[in-house]
Protein backbone atom coordinates (compact mmCIF):
# COMPACT_ATOMS: atom_id res chain seq x y z
CA UNK A 1 0.00 0.00 0.00
CA UNK A 2 1.59 3.33 -1.08
CA UNK A 3 0.74 6.44 0.84
CA UNK A 4 1.23 9.92 -0.51
CA UNK A 5 1.53 13.11 1.46
CA UNK A 6 -1.22 15.67 1.31
CA UNK A 7 -0.44 18.38 -1.21
CA UNK A 8 -3.09 20.64 0.20
CA UNK A 9 -3.69 22.18 3.61
CA UNK A 10 -6.65 20.07 4.74
CA UNK A 11 -7.10 18.54 8.15
CA UNK A 12 -6.56 14.95 6.97
CA UNK A 13 -3.92 13.45 4.73
CA UNK A 14 -5.15 11.82 1.51
CA UNK A 15 -4.00 8.54 -0.03
CA UNK A 16 -4.59 7.01 -3.43
CA UNK A 17 -6.88 4.39 -1.86
CA UNK A 18 -8.98 6.52 0.39
CA UNK A 19 -8.96 8.06 3.84
CA UNK A 20 -8.99 6.51 7.27
CA UNK A 21 -10.04 9.09 9.89
CA UNK A 22 -7.91 9.64 13.02
CA UNK A 23 -4.74 7.87 11.79
CA UNK A 24 -1.52 9.88 11.34
CA UNK A 25 1.04 8.97 8.73
CA UNK A 26 4.54 8.30 10.11
CA UNK A 27 7.14 10.86 9.07
CA UNK A 28 10.95 10.88 8.88
CA UNK A 29 12.93 11.94 12.00
CA UNK A 30 14.53 14.84 10.24
CA UNK A 31 11.13 16.25 9.41
CA UNK A 32 9.49 15.68 12.77
CA UNK A 33 12.31 17.30 14.75
CA UNK A 34 11.57 20.56 13.00
CA UNK A 35 7.78 20.43 12.65
CA UNK A 36 5.06 19.41 15.04
CA UNK A 37 2.47 16.79 14.10
CA UNK A 38 -0.06 14.73 16.05
CA UNK A 39 1.12 11.14 16.04
CA UNK A 40 -0.06 8.49 18.46
CA UNK A 41 2.37 5.68 19.28
CA UNK A 42 2.52 2.95 16.62
CA UNK A 43 0.37 -0.04 17.58
CA UNK A 44 1.08 -3.37 15.87
CA UNK A 45 -2.40 -4.65 16.49
CA UNK A 46 -3.84 -1.66 14.68
CA UNK A 47 -2.17 -2.72 11.44
CA UNK A 48 -3.40 -6.28 11.63
CA UNK A 49 -6.61 -5.72 9.67
CA UNK A 50 -8.83 -8.67 8.82
CA UNK A 51 -7.86 -9.95 5.38
CA UNK A 52 -4.87 -7.65 5.08
CA UNK A 53 -2.95 -10.33 3.10
CA UNK A 54 0.57 -9.82 4.41
CA UNK A 55 0.30 -6.13 5.20
CA UNK A 56 0.24 -6.55 8.99
CA UNK A 57 3.80 -5.25 9.53
CA UNK A 58 4.00 -1.51 10.11
CA UNK A 59 7.54 -1.49 8.77
CA UNK A 60 6.27 -2.50 5.33
CA UNK A 61 3.91 0.40 5.37
CA UNK A 62 6.62 2.77 6.56
CA UNK A 63 9.02 1.64 3.86
CA UNK A 64 6.48 2.01 1.07
CA UNK A 65 5.07 5.24 2.35
CA UNK A 66 6.15 8.51 0.84
CA UNK A 67 7.60 10.94 3.50
CA UNK A 68 5.43 13.75 4.63
CA UNK A 69 6.49 17.10 3.11
CA UNK A 70 8.04 19.32 5.81
CA UNK A 71 6.42 22.41 4.40
CA UNK A 72 2.91 20.97 4.62
CA UNK A 73 2.78 20.52 8.41
CA UNK A 74 -0.13 18.05 7.93
CA UNK A 75 -2.26 16.07 10.34
CA UNK A 76 -2.58 12.49 9.18
CA UNK A 77 -5.83 11.16 10.57
CA UNK A 78 -5.77 7.56 9.34
CA UNK A 79 -5.05 5.11 6.47
CA UNK A 80 -7.09 3.10 3.98
CA UNK A 81 -7.34 -0.39 2.61
CA UNK A 82 -8.48 -1.66 -0.74
CA UNK A 83 -11.09 -3.77 1.03
CA UNK A 84 -12.63 -0.75 2.72
CA UNK A 85 -12.24 1.80 5.46
CA UNK A 86 -11.40 0.66 8.94
CA UNK A 87 -12.47 2.68 11.98
CA UNK A 88 -9.64 4.74 13.51
CA UNK A 89 -8.53 4.09 17.06
CA UNK A 90 -9.36 6.55 19.80
CA UNK A 91 -7.58 9.93 19.48
CA UNK A 92 -4.21 10.15 21.31
CA UNK A 93 -2.82 13.26 23.03
CA UNK A 94 -0.79 15.44 20.68
CA UNK A 95 2.95 15.45 21.29
CA UNK A 96 6.15 16.43 19.50
CA UNK A 97 8.98 14.12 18.72
CA UNK A 98 11.16 15.87 21.27
CA UNK A 99 8.56 15.44 24.01
CA UNK A 100 8.46 11.77 23.28
CA UNK A 101 12.22 11.56 23.37
CA UNK A 102 12.39 13.36 26.75
CA UNK A 103 9.83 10.96 28.17
CA UNK A 104 11.94 8.02 27.02
CA UNK A 105 15.02 9.49 28.69
CA UNK A 106 13.13 10.01 31.91
CA UNK A 107 11.94 6.37 31.88
CA UNK A 108 15.48 5.18 31.21
CA UNK A 109 16.89 7.32 34.04
CA UNK A 110 14.31 5.97 36.45
CA UNK A 111 15.19 2.39 35.51
CA UNK A 112 18.92 3.06 36.07
CA UNK A 113 18.45 4.80 39.39
CA UNK A 114 18.88 1.59 41.30
CA UNK A 115 22.15 0.86 39.49
CA UNK A 116 23.63 4.23 40.46
CA UNK A 117 22.37 3.90 44.02
CA UNK A 118 24.30 0.65 44.38
CA UNK A 119 27.53 2.56 43.68
CA UNK A 120 26.63 5.45 45.97
CA UNK A 121 26.16 7.74 42.97
CA UNK A 122 23.39 10.09 42.13
CA UNK A 123 21.79 10.39 38.69
CA UNK A 124 21.88 13.85 37.11
CA UNK A 125 18.87 16.16 37.20
CA UNK A 126 16.15 15.27 34.75
CA UNK A 127 16.83 11.58 35.24
CA UNK A 128 19.87 11.55 32.93
CA UNK A 129 22.90 9.50 33.90
CA UNK A 130 26.10 11.28 35.01
CA UNK A 131 29.30 11.27 32.98
CA UNK A 132 31.43 8.13 33.12
CA UNK A 133 33.85 7.88 36.01
CA UNK A 134 36.88 8.18 33.74
CA UNK A 135 35.66 11.43 32.24
CA UNK A 136 35.02 12.86 35.69
CA UNK A 137 38.53 11.97 36.84
CA UNK A 138 40.07 13.63 33.78
CA UNK A 139 37.99 16.74 34.42
CA UNK A 140 39.16 16.90 38.05
CA UNK A 141 42.79 16.50 37.03
CA UNK A 142 42.41 19.25 34.45
CA UNK A 143 40.89 21.65 37.01
CA UNK A 144 43.61 20.83 39.54
CA UNK A 145 46.30 21.45 36.94
CA UNK A 146 44.73 24.80 35.95
CA UNK A 147 44.65 25.90 39.59
CA UNK A 148 48.32 25.02 40.04
CA UNK A 149 49.26 26.93 36.88
CA UNK A 150 47.31 30.00 38.04
CA UNK A 151 48.98 29.83 41.47
CA UNK A 152 52.43 29.49 39.93
CA UNK A 153 51.85 32.46 37.62
CA UNK A 154 50.61 34.58 40.55
CA UNK A 155 53.64 33.69 42.67
CA UNK A 156 56.01 34.49 39.80
CA UNK A 157 54.39 37.89 39.23
CA UNK A 158 54.54 38.74 42.95
CA UNK A 159 58.18 37.68 43.18
CA UNK A 160 59.08 39.81 40.16
CA UNK A 161 57.25 42.83 41.62
CA UNK A 162 58.97 42.35 44.99
CA UNK A 163 62.43 42.07 43.45
CA UNK A 164 61.79 45.14 41.33
CA UNK A 165 60.54 47.18 44.29
CA UNK A 166 63.42 46.16 46.57
CA UNK A 167 66.44 46.13 44.24
CA UNK A 168 65.58 48.21 41.16
CA UNK A 169 67.55 51.39 40.48
CA UNK A 170 64.82 52.93 38.35
CA UNK A 171 64.70 56.51 39.73
CA UNK A 172 60.98 56.56 40.45
CA UNK A 173 61.02 53.20 42.24
CA UNK A 174 64.25 54.01 44.10
CA UNK A 175 62.83 57.33 45.33
CA UNK A 176 59.68 55.79 46.80
CA UNK A 177 61.60 52.82 48.25
CA UNK A 178 63.82 55.23 50.18
CA UNK A 179 60.81 57.27 51.30
CA UNK A 180 59.15 54.10 52.59
CA UNK A 181 62.27 52.93 54.44
CA UNK A 182 63.01 56.30 56.04
CA UNK A 183 59.37 56.81 57.03
CA UNK A 184 59.24 53.43 58.77
CA UNK A 185 62.67 53.72 60.40
CA UNK A 186 62.00 57.23 61.74
CA UNK A 187 59.64 55.84 64.39
CA UNK A 188 60.30 53.39 67.19
CA UNK A 189 57.02 51.50 66.89
CA UNK A 190 56.80 51.06 63.10
CA UNK A 191 60.29 50.02 62.07
CA UNK A 192 59.03 46.49 61.48
CA UNK A 193 57.22 47.78 58.37
CA UNK A 194 60.66 48.01 56.79
CA UNK A 195 62.62 45.26 58.53
CA UNK A 196 59.95 42.59 57.95
CA UNK A 197 59.91 42.94 54.15
CA UNK A 198 63.16 44.56 53.02
CA UNK A 199 66.64 43.04 53.33
CA UNK A 200 68.79 44.59 56.03
CA UNK A 201 71.48 45.50 53.52
CA UNK A 202 69.07 47.70 51.56
CA UNK A 203 67.83 49.41 54.74
CA UNK A 204 71.39 49.99 55.97
CA UNK A 205 72.36 51.57 52.65
CA UNK A 206 69.50 54.09 52.83
CA UNK A 207 70.10 54.94 56.48
CA UNK A 208 73.86 55.26 55.91
CA UNK A 209 73.26 57.95 53.30
CA UNK A 210 70.98 59.79 55.70
CA UNK A 211 73.64 59.58 58.39
CA UNK A 212 76.18 60.95 55.92
CA UNK A 213 73.85 63.91 55.34
CA UNK A 214 73.73 64.50 59.11
CA UNK A 215 77.49 64.41 59.37
CA UNK A 216 77.80 66.84 56.46
CA UNK A 217 76.14 69.51 58.64
CA UNK A 218 78.96 69.49 61.17
CA UNK A 219 80.44 72.96 61.25
CA UNK A 220 77.52 74.54 59.35
CA UNK A 221 76.68 77.28 61.87
CA UNK A 222 75.17 80.74 61.90
CA UNK A 223 77.70 83.53 61.33
CA UNK A 224 75.69 86.45 60.01
CA UNK A 225 74.67 89.32 62.29
CA UNK A 226 70.98 90.30 62.53
CA UNK A 227 69.60 92.05 59.46
CA UNK A 228 68.16 95.56 59.72
CA UNK A 229 64.42 95.83 59.10
CA UNK A 230 64.15 99.62 58.89
CA UNK A 231 64.69 99.99 55.13
CA UNK A 232 61.11 99.42 53.90
CA UNK A 233 59.42 102.63 52.66
CA UNK A 234 55.95 103.44 53.98
CA UNK A 235 53.04 104.41 51.73
CA UNK A 236 52.17 108.09 51.83
CA UNK A 237 49.14 108.86 54.00
CA UNK A 238 45.99 109.67 52.11
CA UNK A 239 47.09 108.11 48.80
CA UNK A 240 45.17 105.38 46.98
CA UNK A 241 46.75 101.96 46.65
CA UNK A 242 45.65 98.89 44.68
CA UNK A 243 42.65 98.31 46.92
CA UNK A 244 39.81 99.42 44.72
CA UNK A 245 40.57 103.12 45.16
CA UNK A 246 40.46 102.98 48.99
CA UNK A 247 42.25 105.82 50.78
CA UNK A 248 45.15 104.55 52.92
CA UNK A 249 45.38 106.05 56.41
CA UNK A 250 48.42 105.98 58.68
CA UNK A 251 46.72 103.33 60.79
CA UNK A 252 46.30 101.16 57.69
CA UNK A 253 49.89 101.76 56.69
CA UNK A 254 51.11 100.54 60.06
CA UNK A 255 48.86 97.50 59.85
CA UNK A 256 50.04 96.47 56.38
CA UNK A 257 53.67 97.13 57.31
CA UNK A 258 53.34 94.80 60.28
CA UNK A 259 51.48 92.16 58.28
CA UNK A 260 53.39 92.66 55.06
CA UNK A 261 52.43 89.11 53.96
CA UNK A 262 48.74 90.03 53.51
CA UNK A 263 47.17 90.64 50.14
CA UNK A 264 45.67 94.09 50.60
CA UNK A 265 42.81 93.68 48.12
CA UNK A 266 41.40 90.55 49.72
CA UNK A 267 41.87 92.00 53.22
CA UNK A 268 40.05 95.24 52.44
CA UNK A 269 37.22 93.35 50.73
CA UNK A 270 36.83 91.16 53.81
CA UNK A 271 36.72 94.18 56.11
CA UNK A 272 34.12 95.80 53.85
CA UNK A 273 31.93 92.68 54.11
CA UNK A 274 32.62 92.28 57.86
CA UNK A 275 32.67 95.80 59.32
CA UNK A 276 32.49 94.39 62.86
CA UNK A 277 36.14 93.32 62.50
CA UNK A 278 37.08 97.03 62.29
CA UNK A 279 34.94 98.13 65.23
CA UNK A 280 38.05 98.92 67.31
CA UNK A 281 40.30 100.01 64.46
CA UNK A 282 43.12 98.34 62.57
CA UNK A 283 45.31 98.15 65.67
CA UNK A 284 42.79 95.84 67.36
CA UNK A 285 41.64 93.62 64.52
CA UNK A 286 40.97 90.16 65.91
CA UNK A 287 39.82 87.38 63.60
CA UNK A 288 40.08 83.73 64.57
CA UNK A 289 38.85 81.01 62.23
CA UNK A 290 41.77 78.65 62.88
CA UNK A 291 40.01 75.93 64.89
CA UNK A 292 39.89 72.34 63.68
CA UNK A 293 36.22 72.81 62.73
CA UNK A 294 36.74 76.25 61.13
CA UNK A 295 37.35 76.99 57.46
CA UNK A 296 39.48 80.11 57.64
CA UNK A 297 38.53 83.43 56.02
CA UNK A 298 38.51 84.80 52.48
CA UNK A 299 41.78 86.63 52.94
CA UNK A 300 45.07 85.48 51.41
CA UNK A 301 48.75 86.23 51.63
CA UNK A 302 50.76 87.39 48.66
CA UNK A 303 52.11 83.79 48.55
CA UNK A 304 48.58 82.47 47.99
CA UNK A 305 48.07 81.05 51.51
CA UNK A 306 44.65 81.28 53.13
CA UNK A 307 44.51 83.33 56.33
CA UNK A 308 43.14 81.55 59.40
CA UNK A 309 43.62 84.14 62.15
CA UNK A 310 44.81 87.71 62.66
CA UNK A 311 45.52 89.25 66.06
CA UNK A 312 46.81 92.78 65.46
CA UNK A 313 47.23 93.59 69.15
CA UNK A 314 49.43 90.53 69.82
CA UNK A 315 51.01 90.66 66.34
CA UNK A 316 50.09 87.11 65.29
CA UNK A 317 49.13 85.79 61.87
CA UNK A 318 48.10 82.17 61.16
CA UNK A 319 47.92 80.86 57.59
CA UNK A 320 47.04 77.54 55.98
CA UNK A 321 49.82 75.78 54.09
CA UNK A 322 49.05 72.99 51.64
CA UNK A 323 50.84 70.62 49.32
CA UNK A 324 50.01 67.58 47.23
CA UNK A 325 50.27 65.23 50.22
CA UNK A 326 49.91 67.46 53.26
CA UNK A 327 48.27 70.40 55.00
CA UNK A 328 49.39 72.37 58.01
CA UNK A 329 49.53 75.74 59.76
CA UNK A 330 52.21 78.41 59.70
CA UNK A 331 52.13 80.81 62.66
CA UNK A 332 53.95 84.10 62.21
CA UNK A 333 54.66 85.89 65.51
CA UNK A 334 56.03 89.40 64.96
CA UNK A 335 57.74 90.07 68.30
CA UNK A 336 60.61 87.62 69.04
CA UNK A 337 61.07 89.13 72.53
CA UNK A 338 57.87 87.37 73.64
CA UNK A 339 59.12 83.89 72.66
CA UNK A 340 60.62 81.43 75.15
CA UNK A 341 61.08 77.70 75.66
CA UNK A 342 58.96 76.75 78.69
CA UNK A 343 59.55 73.51 80.61
CA UNK A 344 56.83 71.13 81.74
CA UNK A 345 56.15 70.86 85.44
CA UNK A 346 57.71 67.42 85.60
CA UNK A 347 60.64 67.80 83.20
CA UNK A 348 63.02 64.92 83.78
CA UNK A 349 60.17 62.74 85.12
CA UNK A 350 57.03 63.35 83.08
CA UNK A 351 55.79 65.64 80.35
CA UNK A 352 52.88 68.00 79.87
CA UNK A 353 50.58 68.93 76.98
CA UNK A 354 51.67 71.91 74.90
CA UNK A 355 48.44 73.78 75.64
CA UNK A 356 48.83 73.27 79.36
CA UNK A 357 52.43 74.54 79.27
CA UNK A 358 51.29 77.63 77.35
CA UNK A 359 48.42 78.44 79.70
CA UNK A 360 50.72 78.25 82.74
CA UNK A 361 53.08 80.74 81.11
CA UNK A 362 50.60 83.33 79.83
CA UNK A 363 51.02 81.91 76.35
CA UNK A 364 48.86 82.67 73.35
CA UNK A 365 50.65 80.37 70.89
CA UNK A 366 52.68 77.17 71.38
CA UNK A 367 54.31 74.34 69.41
CA UNK A 368 56.50 71.30 70.08
CA UNK A 369 59.92 71.79 71.71
CA UNK A 370 62.54 69.13 72.51
CA UNK A 371 62.43 65.47 71.64
CA UNK A 372 62.21 62.80 74.33
CA UNK A 373 63.06 59.16 74.86
CA UNK A 374 60.12 57.12 73.59
CA UNK A 375 60.94 53.41 73.85
CA UNK A 376 58.22 51.41 72.14
CA UNK A 377 56.07 54.52 71.78
CA UNK A 378 55.25 54.49 75.50
CA UNK A 379 57.35 57.45 76.65
CA UNK A 380 55.66 60.02 78.89
CA UNK A 381 57.65 63.01 77.67
CA UNK A 382 59.72 63.26 80.82
CA UNK A 383 63.17 62.08 79.69
CA UNK A 384 64.87 64.52 77.33
CA UNK A 385 66.58 63.33 74.16
CA UNK A 386 69.41 65.85 74.20
CA UNK A 387 70.12 69.16 75.84
CA UNK A 388 67.79 72.13 76.25
CA UNK A 389 67.78 75.50 77.96
CA UNK A 390 64.43 76.79 79.20
CA UNK A 391 64.36 80.49 80.17
CA UNK A 392 68.01 80.37 81.18
CA UNK A 393 67.91 76.96 82.97
CA UNK A 394 69.77 73.99 81.43
CA UNK A 395 68.44 70.41 81.29
CA UNK A 396 69.67 67.12 79.84
CA UNK A 397 72.86 66.16 78.00
CA UNK A 398 74.14 67.21 74.60
CA UNK A 399 73.43 65.10 71.54
CA UNK A 400 76.25 63.82 69.36
CA UNK A 401 77.93 65.30 66.30
CA UNK A 402 75.57 65.63 63.39
CA UNK A 403 72.78 66.96 65.58
CA UNK A 404 72.23 70.71 65.70
CA UNK A 405 71.09 73.23 68.30
CA UNK A 406 68.95 76.29 67.66
CA UNK A 407 69.59 79.03 70.21
CA UNK A 408 67.56 82.12 71.01
CA UNK A 409 69.94 84.72 72.37
CA UNK A 410 69.42 87.89 74.35
CA UNK A 411 69.38 89.91 71.14
CA UNK A 412 66.15 88.04 70.22
CA UNK A 413 67.68 86.34 67.16
CA UNK A 414 67.98 82.63 66.42
CA UNK A 415 71.38 81.05 65.82
CA UNK A 416 72.27 77.50 64.78
CA UNK A 417 75.32 75.61 66.02
CA UNK A 418 76.54 72.02 66.50
CA UNK A 419 74.88 70.24 69.40
CA UNK A 420 78.10 69.22 71.26
CA UNK A 421 79.31 72.83 71.43
CA UNK A 422 78.98 74.59 74.74
CA UNK A 423 75.94 76.76 75.22
CA UNK A 424 76.89 80.40 75.91
CA UNK A 425 75.64 82.51 78.75
CA UNK A 426 73.91 84.86 76.33
CA UNK A 427 71.58 82.05 75.23
CA UNK A 428 68.19 82.22 76.93
CA UNK A 429 66.46 79.26 75.23
CA UNK A 430 67.75 76.35 73.15
CA UNK A 431 66.68 73.00 71.67
CA UNK A 432 68.74 70.23 70.08
CA UNK A 433 67.52 68.13 67.17
CA UNK A 434 68.25 67.70 63.44
CA UNK A 435 68.59 68.61 60.68
CA UNK A 436 69.23 72.32 60.33
CA UNK A 437 67.12 73.60 57.43
CA UNK A 438 68.18 77.18 56.76
CA UNK A 439 71.43 78.77 57.91
CA UNK A 440 72.45 82.37 57.15
CA UNK A 441 69.44 82.71 54.84
CA UNK A 442 70.50 79.74 52.68
CA UNK A 443 68.53 76.53 52.38
CA UNK A 444 70.83 73.57 53.01
CA UNK A 445 71.24 71.35 49.96
CA UNK A 446 71.44 67.95 51.66
CA UNK A 447 67.74 67.83 52.52
CA UNK A 448 67.23 65.27 49.73
CA UNK A 449 68.36 62.54 52.12
CA UNK A 450 65.56 63.36 54.58
CA UNK A 451 62.80 61.94 52.42
CA UNK A 452 60.50 60.32 54.99
CA UNK A 453 56.87 61.46 54.82
CA UNK A 454 55.90 62.33 58.37
CA UNK A 455 54.15 64.94 60.49
CA UNK A 456 56.57 67.83 60.96
CA UNK A 457 57.30 70.64 63.41
CA UNK A 458 59.81 73.39 62.60
CA UNK A 459 60.83 76.73 64.06
CA UNK A 460 62.75 79.60 62.52
CA UNK A 461 63.03 83.32 62.01
CA UNK A 462 62.61 85.54 58.98
CA UNK A 463 65.04 88.17 57.76
CA UNK A 464 62.72 90.81 59.23
CA UNK A 465 62.73 89.15 62.64
CA UNK A 466 59.36 87.34 62.74
CA UNK A 467 59.22 84.00 64.50
CA UNK A 468 58.07 81.27 62.09
CA UNK A 469 56.33 78.26 63.64
CA UNK A 470 55.33 75.50 61.24
CA UNK A 471 53.39 72.29 61.95
CA UNK A 472 52.46 69.81 59.20
CA UNK A 473 49.75 67.25 59.93
CA UNK A 474 50.47 63.67 58.92
CA UNK A 475 49.29 60.05 58.76
CA UNK A 476 45.81 61.07 57.60
CA UNK A 477 44.10 60.37 54.29
CA UNK A 478 43.93 64.10 53.54
CA UNK A 479 47.42 64.82 54.93
CA UNK A 480 50.04 62.09 54.86
CA UNK A 481 52.86 64.39 55.93
CA UNK A 482 55.87 65.66 54.01
CA UNK A 483 59.66 65.37 53.75
CA UNK A 484 61.86 68.01 55.33
CA UNK A 485 62.54 69.67 51.97
CA UNK A 486 58.87 70.72 51.72
CA UNK A 487 59.19 72.52 55.05
CA UNK A 488 62.31 74.26 53.78
CA UNK A 489 60.37 75.56 50.76
CA UNK A 490 57.58 76.91 53.00
CA UNK A 491 60.08 78.66 55.26
CA UNK A 492 61.91 80.22 52.33
CA UNK A 493 58.63 81.64 50.99
CA UNK A 494 58.56 83.72 54.16
CA UNK A 495 62.09 85.10 53.73
CA UNK A 496 63.56 82.72 56.29
CA UNK A 497 66.99 83.49 57.73
CA UNK A 498 67.34 80.60 60.21
CA UNK A 499 65.31 77.40 60.69
CA UNK A 500 65.62 73.95 62.20
CA UNK A 501 63.55 70.79 62.18
CA UNK A 502 62.06 69.78 65.56
CA UNK A 503 60.64 66.54 66.95
CA UNK A 504 57.75 65.53 64.67
CA UNK A 505 55.53 62.47 64.40
CA UNK A 506 52.87 62.30 67.09
CA UNK A 507 54.68 65.09 68.98
CA UNK A 508 53.99 67.66 66.23
CA UNK A 509 51.20 69.92 67.51
CA UNK A 510 50.17 73.61 67.53
CA UNK A 511 47.99 75.36 70.10
CA UNK A 512 46.55 78.85 69.69
CA UNK A 513 44.35 80.97 71.95
CA UNK A 514 42.79 78.16 73.94
CA UNK A 515 42.48 75.42 71.28
CA UNK A 516 44.55 73.08 69.17
CA UNK A 517 44.69 74.16 65.54
CA UNK A 518 46.46 71.09 64.17
CA UNK A 519 45.60 67.41 64.58
CA UNK A 520 47.85 64.94 66.33
CA UNK A 521 48.68 62.02 64.02
CA UNK A 522 47.25 59.69 66.66
CA UNK A 523 43.52 60.45 66.75
CA UNK A 524 43.30 58.86 70.21
CA UNK A 525 45.41 61.80 71.48
CA UNK A 526 43.41 64.97 70.72
CA UNK A 527 45.85 67.06 72.81
CA UNK A 528 48.93 65.39 71.34
CA UNK A 529 51.74 63.79 73.32
CA UNK A 530 52.95 64.99 76.69
CA UNK A 531 56.14 66.97 76.06
CA UNK A 532 59.21 67.94 78.12
CA UNK A 533 58.87 71.55 76.96
CA UNK A 534 57.23 73.78 74.33
CA UNK A 535 58.02 76.96 72.43
CA UNK A 536 55.56 79.53 73.83
CA UNK A 537 54.74 82.97 72.45
CA UNK A 538 53.33 85.10 75.28
CA UNK A 539 50.38 87.47 75.12
CA UNK A 540 50.86 91.18 75.78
Amino acid sequence: MKLFGNTGSGKYAKSSRGTVAGQSQPASRATTEQHTYHAPPVDKEFWQYPGASGRSDPASVSQNSRPVQASQNMNYAGTSRREGAVAAPAAQPARTYRQGQNAAYAQKGASEQGDYASYGQRPRSGGQASAPAGRRKRSKKRKRRNRLIALAVTVCVLVCLYLTAVFSNIPFIKKWREIYIQTAMSTMSHQWLATAFIPRSVIDDVMARQEAARQSQIGVNSTLPPISTDDEPLPTEGTAEDAGGIEISREQQDFYKLFWELDMDSMELYLKNHPEALANGYDNIYINEAGLNDDGIDVYTTMGEQVLAIDAKNEILLVRVKGSSYRGVMAIAKDPARLSLCASKGIGSYGEYAGSIAERNNGLLAITGSGFIDDGGSGNGGTLAGYCKCEGVSYGNHRGWGSKRIELKEDNWFYITDAPNACGDDVTDAVEFEPAMVVNGTALTDMGEYTSINPRACIGQSKTGEILMLVIEGRFLDSMGCPVIECVDIMMRHNCLTAMNLDGGTSAIMWYDGEYVTRCSNTALPYGRTLPNAWVYAAK
